[in-house]
C-alpha cells in the first residue's frame, strides 16, 4: 500500500495545482486572430517598406492589394472559416483562409495576412534577381513649329500634303495604346501627346529623368517618317540605332566618385550593353515589319547614325522611319488607317518580342 501511495502522490499534487491556476481559456481565445483592414494595410506596406494600396468591389465582394508594383486579389466571404485562393500578378496562386465581413467590416485572418506578406516579399525578391523592362518611352518625331518632312503627293487622284509630325503623333498614340494594354505593369510614356513643339533636349530629358529601381531597364523608341524630294521613287521602312563606334557618357560623377578609372570602365561596359540591346531592338522591329508588310513596302534594313535623341538618351534607343512622305505608295499606307495600323502593330510586335526575350533571360546584361 505504501508503494502504491507514493506513485499517486505527485499526480494528485499536479491536479490540485492546475485546479488552483486561474485559467480563462474560452472559445473566443482559441479562435484564429483577425486583423482590421487598416492593420492589414499597415502590415503589408511595412513588409516591403513600399506602402500598400487597397481596392474593394462591393458588387463582386472582391478585394485587391497593390504592394511594390505587385497586385494580389481575393474574394471575401460573409462568414469565417472559408478557404479559397489569393492570386498575385495573375500567375501565383496561394491557398488561404479568406477574409470575411463581420458586422459590415472586412476582417483578415492572421494566416491570410502572413501568406500575403510572404507572397509579396517573394515577388519583390524576384524583382531584385531578374532584369525587367520597367518603362517604354515613345517619342513622336517633330511637332508644333517643327513639321518635319513634308511631301506633296497624289493620293486617289488628288494632290495631298503629307506632314511627318502628323503621322508620327498618330502612329505613336496607337503604339502607346497597344503597349499600355499589353503591359499594365510598365510605364509607357510619350515625349509629346499633342501638336506641340518639343525640343530634342526636352525629349531626351524626359526619358533620362524616369526613375528606375535596381535591375530595371528603359527603352526608347523614336517614330519618324522619311523624305527624298529629289527621288520620289525612294520608299520603304528602316530602323536606326547608334553607331557602334560612338561613345556616350552614361555615368556621371555620382557613380564611383572615389574611382574615376572604375567609372570609366563601367561606362564602357554599360555602353556596350546598351549598344547590344539597341541593335537587338532594331533588328526585332525590322523583322516584324518585314513579316507584316511583305511586298507592300520594301525594307531598307538596319542603319547606324548618331541621331541626337539616340545618342543623348542614356538607355537602349532606336529610331524607326515608317516610310517616305514623298512617295505616293508609302504616303497612302501612312495616311490610311488600315495601312498605318499595320505599320504600328508591326513596330509593337517587334518591341514585344524584344521585351519577352529580355525578361525571359533575366536581362541580356545578366546573361552575358
Amino acid at each position: 500500500m505504501k508503494k502504491t501511495g507514493k506513485k499517486l502522490f505527485l499526480p494528485v499534487l499536479v491536479i490540485i495545482a492546475l485546479a488552483l491556476v486561474p485559467w480563462r481559456l474560452t472559445a473566443q481565445d482559441t479562435a484564429p486572430r483577425v486583423y482590421t483592414l487598416d492593420e492589414t494595410i499597415g502590415m503589408l506596406g511595412s513588409a516591403e517598406s513600399k506602402g500598400a494600396e487597397f481596392r474593394w468591389d462591393p458588387f463582386f465582394r472582391e478585394g485587391s492589394f497593390t504592394v511594390g508594383g505587385h497586385y494580389g486579389v481575393f474574394p471575401a466571404m460573409l462568414s469565417t472559416g472559408n478557404k479559397g485562393f489569393f492570386m498575385v500578378d495573375n500567375r501565383e496562386i496561394y491557398a488561404v483562409s479568406l477574409p470575411y465581413l463581420e458586422k459590415g467590416e472586412l476582417v483578415f485572418p492572421e494566416s491570410f495576412v502572413n501568406t500575403a506578406k510572404d507572397a509579396f516579399a517573394r515577388s519583390s525578391n524576384e524583382d531584385d534577381s531578374h532584369y525587367r523592362i520597367s518603362a517604354i518611352i515613345v517619342d513622336p518625331g517633330h511637332g508644333g513649329k517643327e513639321p518635319g518632312a513634308i511631301g506633296n503627293v497624289t493620293i486617289n487622284g488628288k494632290q495631298t500634303r503629307v506632314v511627318e509630325k502628323d503621322i508620327t503623333l498618330k502612329a505613336s498614340k496607337r503604339l502607346r495604346d497597344l503597349l499600355v494594354k499589353a503591359y499594365p505593369d510598365k510605364r509607357v510614356l510619350m515625349t509629346r501627346e499633342s501638336d506641340i513643339t518639343c525640343s530634342l533636349e526636352e525629349r531626351t530629358s524626359i526619358a533620362n529623368s524616369v526613375p528606375v529601381r535596381k535591375n530595371e531597364a528603359i527603352i526608347y523608341i523614336s517614330i519618324h517618317a522619311n523624305a527624298s524630294p529629289s527621288n520620289r521613287n525612294a520608299r520603304g521602312y528602316e530602323v536606326w540605332h547608334l553607331s557602334p563606334d560612338y561613345r556616350r557618357s552614361l555615368l556621371d560623377e555620382s557613380h564611383f566618385p572615389e574611382s574615376p578609372d572604375l567609372r570609366r570602365i563601367m561606362n564602357i561596359l554599360t555602353e556596350e550593353s546598351y549598344m547590344t540591346e539597341s541593335i537587338r531592338i532594331a533588328q526585332s522591329i525590322l523583322d516584324s515589319m518585314g513579316t507584316a508588310m511583305g511586298k507592300s513596302m520594301p525594307s531598307r534594313g538596319l542603319k547606324a547614325e548618331e541621331w541626337f535623341v539616340v545618342r543623348r538618351s542614356r538607355m537602349p534607343a532606336v529610331l524607326v522611319e515608317l516610310g517616305f512622305v514623298t512617295n505616293s505608295e508609302d504616303a497612302v499606307l501612312m495616311t490610311n488607317d488600315a495601312g498605318l495600323n499595320k505599320l504600328v502593330e508591326a513596330v509593337y510586335k517587334g518591341i514585344a518580342d524584344f521585351v519577352g526575350d529580355f525578361e525571359r533571360s533575366g536581362g541580356f546584361i545578366a546573361a552575358r
